[in-house]
């Protein structure tokens, strides 16, 4: 949001969320990294993987997480709705 001399319109903006359906899924990221935080697990520089791929019926449940560098995490071969192709990461 650009700079403006007026308090952000947070409720508006969270009204937006909930008609774009993003809040249940923007609350269940924030689980999962609150869940490492509290384990005492430095994800600093790392992204959070899934090991069985939401699109292909995965949770966000712990053991379905784990942590990957950004370059491995984002490597994947993607259909065309960019849901993940194969489970390998590219060559």
């Amino acid at each position: 949001m650009p700079y403006v001399n007026k308090p952000r319109p947070l409720k508006k903006e969270y009204q937006q969320q909930l008609a774009r359906g993003e809040q249940p899924k923007r609350n269940a990221r924030e689980r999962a990294r609150y869940a490492f935080d509290k384990a005492g697990i430095d994800r600093t520089g790392k992204d959070i993987d899934h090991v069985k791929p939401l699109s292909k019926g995965g949770t966000n449940a712990k053991s379905n997480l784990k942590l990957k560098s950004p370059s491995a995490n984002r490597s994947f071969t993607r259909n065309s709705d960019h849901t993940v192709k194969i489970n390998k990461p590219k060559k």
